[in-house]
């Protein structure tokens, strides 16, 4: 809007010409000519973009100079006491944020972890990261975070990106699709460490984090054996994860130990979808023979199974009782209660990005690689307990 310099008139002002490069206007109010600057028009329907506060800014205001603030908003103590408060209190009035980009390129660190995860469904990748994040955060790392929705296509995009955004080090559980760690290879010769965590490939050298998924099967199998099952079916995991080999190898030598035959046609695989786990347990349950027990890879697909024998009507644990692995919420608001397998998700989380850091402080020469086991907890709920009728 346009407003006549001599009389204030704002809706009787035309364009009169260009003078010396100037937009000529005159008031039809007052009959007066004037000039102004021309406006860029395309200039003029752009938004300025909000400057953010940087160090400069702080000294040139101060008027001090930019080492004096970088020291003061550092903690040195070299520096005047009133001048480092006066420092400290115009940059949170400027609401002054650090220059991170500038600040890793500086020293060639982006003070950033990646995290890719196959899935977001089930709380237990949720609670890993809140264990990692639990030391991350106190020494000035962030979290990037990747999902795979349980796509290898995907999981390979996921670490281009992490590549792209220069992270300090990779944490990382595969996908049920994942044949192996190829995509991975560029951490490695970038000098940027990976630590695998819950799903991973037993063919890869380097740090690993998981829980004795064998150990933890055994157990489960054989306290549904010990409540009377004698016909247990397993819904199994994709065969290329360590987890679905171990699982399975701790359901098959719980059968031996007790002189139960290990029958394959109970023994199907989910590719670790609801949709998967559904059919599995539909399946399982046509049968002519039907079991009277499943031990599932993990919780979802033992809810899935559950869910399908409900509908079928049958009898949760009286005709078929259920274990589960990896203790999920939801596994304690069935009803009946799911039995489980807890798996001690932030203690991972916490053991993984340790591994992480140890690595990235050590010699590429000298590092070795380790892998950590940790131990699950048997939490016995109602729809186990085959041959007891109350709780």
């Amino acid at each position: 809007m346009i407003k006549c310099v001599k009389c204030n008139e704002v809706d009787a002002i035309a364009k009169a010409g260009i003078v010396r490069g100037k937009q000529r206007y005159h008031c039809e109010h007052c009959d007066y000519y004037f000039t102004l600057p021309l406006v860029d028009a395309a200039a003029e329907k752009t938004p300025t973009r909000k400057h953010q506060t940087t160090i400069i800014d702080i000294a040139r205001t101060l008027q001090v100079s930019k080492s004096t603030v970088s020291r003061a908003l550092r903690g040195h103590a070299d520096i005047n006491p009133q001048t480092r408060q006066a420092i400290l209190e115009l940059a949170k009035e400027l609401d002054y944020q650090p220059n991170l980009l500038a600040y890793g390129l500086a020293k060639n660190v982006s003070l950033t972890i990646g995290i890719i995860v196959p899935e977001f469904i089930n709380s237990f990748f949720p609670y890993v990261i809140i264990g990692a994040q639990e030391i991350a955060n106190p020494r000035g790392y962030h979290i990037l975070i990747c999902q795979s929705n349980e796509s290898h296509a995907i999981e390979i995009e996921n670490t281009k990106v992490l590549m792209a955004s220069r992270v300090d080090g990779i944490l990382a559980s595969l996908t049920g699709e994942t044949p192996d760690v190829e995509h991975f290879r560029k951490f490695e010769k970038a000098g940027i460490p990976v630590v695998y965590f819950n799903r991973v490939c037993d063919n890869v050298n380097a740090s690993k984090v998981i829980v004795d998924d064998y150990e933890g099967a055994f157990k489960g199998v054989e306290h549904l054996i010990e409540n009377g099952c004698s016909k247990i079916a397993h819904i199994a995991g994709p065969p290329n994860l360590m987890i679905s080999k171990n699982r399975l190898q701790g359901y098959v030598n719980a059968l031996k130990k007790h002189n139960l035959t290990v029958d394959e046609s109970l023994i199907v695989r989910t590719n670790l979808t609801t949709k998967s786990a559904t059919d599995c347990a539909r399946h399982l349950f046509s049968m002519a023979d039907r079991p009277d027990a499943v031990f599932c890879l993990n919780d979802p697909a033992a809810i899935s199974a559950m869910l399908v024998a409900k509908e079928l009507k049958i009898k949760i644990p009286d005709d078929v009782a259920f274990v589960g692995f990896s203790d999920e919420p939801a596994a304690a608001l069935m009803e009946p209660g799911l039995t489980t397998l807890a798996q001690p998700t932030n203690e991972i989380g916490k053991t993984a990005i340790g591994l992480l850091f140890d690595q990235m402080n050590a010699s590429r020469e000298t590092f070795e690689h380790v892998t950590k086991i940790l131990q699950t907890k048997l939490i016995v709920r109602k729809s186990s307990l085959h041959g007891v009728t109350k709780i």
